[in-house]
């Protein structure tokens, strides 16, 4: 029995902190590693601003629609046993990814909190209608009536919806089991959540390189996807 299963079976609540590490093997790459991006002398990080939504409409539209969207993309291995685990009411899935993978992969909307959103949820700014992704993705303007359109996802320079934030922080102090997956755990406030944890709860990280935890923590280097194939569920 490898040592995440292992550690997996015998806690009782499990929170899983996910980012962008998970869905690689589902052919969604990490925006910042994808040709073309610095075009312009543009960062992704003003890319996907609300500055840049407020001031440059059209090219904010053109690189989430070019480099966000992955509508055929499929859960793998990871997502699907988090799904189960969720399922069976024993864990509670965060993740910071907005592809919207975890759905897929039924987890119980009560036991996934997206973090920073989900890019399928769209809206329009002027007159707050929800509007079909695909909408989105021909025009960011509302046909309806002229405004604005946007995805539900938390952008540079905005917070991070009350609402998330309280779930998050619950399921922490709640788990006696803390696996981190797929995230370099830098990105502030989703990494200041491993401060909420219980003292007693156990953490694990699984990550391709390793990552700052607490010195109590357990670093697994490996690829999540193999990691994950000797789970139990």
């Amino acid at each position: 029995m490898s040592e995440l299963n292992e550690l997996i079976q015998q806690a009782n609540k499990v929170v899983f902190l996910t980012g962008a590490g998970v869905s690689t093997a589902s052919g969604i790459p990490d925006y910042r590693s994808k040709h073309g991006i610095y075009k312009e002398g543009k960062t992704p990080e003003y890319m996907l601003s609300h500055e840049c939504l407020e001031n440059e409409p059209e090219a904010f539209h053109d690189f989430v629609v070019q480099n966000l969207y992955f509508p055929n993309a499929k859960p793998n291995i990871i997502h699907k046993k988090m799904a189960v685990l969720a399922q069976a009411g024993k864990a509670t899935v965060v993740t910071q990814n907005v592809d919207g993978l975890y759905r897929k992969a039924k987890t119980p909307a009560d036991k996934l909190i997206e973090f920073h959103g989900n890019i399928y949820d769209v809206y329009c700014q002027k007159c707050r209608q929800k509007v079909d992704w695909h909408e989105f993705i021909k025009d960011i303007h509302h046909q309806d009536c002229g405004g604005i359109l946007r995805s539900k996802v938390v952008l540079y320079g905005e917070g991070i919806d009350p609402q998330n934030l309280t779930r998050a922080v619950k399921a922490v102090r709640d788990a006696d089991l803390i696996v981190i997956v797929g995230t370099s755990f830098v990105v502030y406030p989703f990494a200041g959540l491993i401060q909420y944890r219980n003292p007693h709860a156990e953490i694990v990280a699984v990550n391709n390189q390793p990552i700052q935890i607490p010195d109590s923590g357990i670093m697994i280097v490996n690829d999540a996807v193999k990691e994950f194939a000797e789970v139990d569920v």
